[in-house]
């Protein structure tokens, strides 16, 4: 028997999780070099599936089955494809960078603190979030993909609502409170999401007899398994409803500024670079693939949602005053580019909606996390609070510059391959939609660039006179963030050769080809 490399890489944090959870009290560095280890073992476990894995080769590689009930034909059942092994990837990259960013985050207030286990608690449910994303990326039964989906919520909850943002502009009584809120509306939103999909799951069990996505794509696409019109469309609702919502796609995207504008810096990341992810990677797994015909019924609509999302995301982050919750207006915008070039259903635009999902990663990690190392520094979300940063920090808003470049798709950068690809997706079958989905850009250029005008520009203000420049860990945070936007902005090839014949793949589900340029005949 092989060995079970996609179970070990979803195992292994979750192990890590449980044994920095058991770390005694007093040791609480012990505890964080301890989730640091386990993280940097979860990235080698990645690299080696990102190794193994052959393009070229089967859809799904490094497959896993084993029955699990019986009863009801649910099996345990893992395989990945090119888009998943890209996201697994991401995930296990972000991680390490995520439990350095928040080192001192979770250490107590006071000397003496009665909390139990703080420290611990933190990095043990960073580690139990990055085990329950894996497993939703390497899940090919879909009961067994649902059970991790709605899992995951558990310990989002503990990390916003236990461990948010100390920096409040009317003290820790209120960041309390809105800490709590942001908490409870994060998890009553994608807990409505995940009960309709539960009803569409099972709904596809009495239909298909199974979970398995495998058979049940086969099965669908062989003739043996015909869906009635409006079943298959009741059933494509129920799974997008929920994956719209941990997108999140306008109108349900509310949660998501509150969510970010309260978590810590790092939390911030693992909400919108890598828990978010989950929702639009199963659009494409599950949606196209379970209901193609739905999903070409339902592309106009969700064009017109996701066209919503990017000016509007975009508009209000433009009005912001809060730093974090700009960040995360923009991610709404972003997230709007995603699902227009999923459902835009051209190889360019799933391709570039791929690359956005982990081009956007990496550029929203850089950019929070540094705009979290501001914030310890000063206190404050506030822009109004910050001026003539560059003077005193100019490493520090020089790595901000670049994070935000990255955030406004700049051509050298990495979001910029990505947000051309769906451009160009979308443009050349829906025209209308793609030129107003460019204003996006136009706006993404304006609150970036305002931003950093009123942070880092400027007379230099009394409060951020002594702030120090960036420390030997945080570089060691931002540095190969930063090396990788221009990696992968200049040479994107590597990560184009893994995704495309999985997208090929997506496109013969739903039976659509590319459509042909049109060229004027010679005179």
């Amino acid at each position: 028997m092989s060995f079970p490399l996609l179970t070990a890489t979803a195992v292994l944090p979750a192990i890590g999780a449980i044994a920095t959870a058991a770390v005694p009290a007093a040791q609480r560095t012990a505890a964080k070099w301890l989730a640091l280890l386990v993280s940097l073992g979860t990235l080698a476990l990645a690299i080696t599936v990102l190794v193994r894995f052959d393009p070229d080769g089967d859809r799904y590689q490094l497959t896993e089955s084993h029955s699990w009930i019986a009863e009801f034909g649910v099996r345990y059942e893992l395989g990945v494809d090119g888009i998943a092994v890209a996201l697994i990837a991401l995930t296990a990259l972000l991680i390490p960078f995520i439990i350095l960013a928040g080192w001192h985050d979770a250490d107590p207030l006071e000397t003496g603190s009665k909390r139990w286990r703080p420290t611990q608690g933190f990095f043990a449910l960073i580690l139990a979030v990055e085990a329950m994303v894996i497993i939703s990326f390497e899940a090919t039964d879909v009961f067994l993909f649902y059970i991790f989906f709605e899992a995951m919520l558990i310990p989002m909850y503990f990390l916003i609502g236990g461990f948010g943002d100390r920096a409040h502009e009317h003290g820790e009584k209120a960041a309390s409170t809105q800490r709590s809120y942001a908490a409870v509306k994060f998890l009553l939103y994608n807990l409505v999401g995940g009960l309709i999909m539960l009803a569409a799951v099972i709904g596809l069990y009495v239909v298909a007899g199974n979970f398995s996505l495998q058979e049940i794509a086969e099965a669908r696409a062989n003739g043996t398994l015909d869906m009635a019109t409006n079943t298959e469309r009741w059933l494509f609702l129920g799974f997008f409803f929920a994956f719209a919502v941990k997108a999140p796609l306008w109108p349900l995207h509310t949660w998501l500024p509150n969510a970010m504008g309260e978590a810590t810096a790092p939390v911030a990341v693992l909400i919108t670079a890598v828990v978010d992810k989950v929702g639009t990677f199963a659009m494409l797994r599950f949606c196209l693939q379970l209901f193609p015909e739905a999903s070409k019924w339902a592309t106009p609509a969700i064009l017109v949602l996701a066209l919503i999302s990017i000016v509007y995301g975009a508009l209000l982050a433009v009005g912001q005053r809060d730093m974090k919750r700009l960040i995360a207006y923009a991610s709404i915008s972003h997230f709007g580019f995603i699902i227009m070039g999923i459902f835009a259903m051209t190889s360019q635009g799933q391709s570039g909606a791929t690359l956005y999902m982990v081009n956007h990663g990496i550029s929203t990690a850089a950019l929070m996390l540094v705009a979290g190392f501001l914030i310890s520094r000063r206190g404050s979300r506030l822009i109004a609070d910050y001026g003539g940063v560059q003077k005193v920090a100019p490493v520090l808003a020089g790595t901000f510059l670049i994070g935000g470049l990255a955030t406004l798709s700049l051509p050298g950068l990495a979001p910029f391959v990505s947000e051309f690809l769906v451009l160009v997706g979308t443009f050349t079958r829906y025209p209308v939609i793609g030129i107003i989905a460019t204003f996006g850009i136009v706006l993404a250029a304006l609150y970036v660039l305002v931003l950093y005008q009123r942070t880092m520009t400027g007379p230099v203000k009394p409060e951020v006179s002594a702030m120090p420049d960036l420390r030997v860990r945080e570089l060691v945070v931002v540095a190969p963030l930063v090396a990788l936007l221009i990696f992968l902005g200049v040479y994107p090839k590597p990560l184009t050769d893994i995704v495309n014949p999985a997208v090929q793949q997506t496109m013969s589900d739903v039976q659509k080809k590319d459509p042909q340029p049109e060229v004027e005949a010679a005179k």
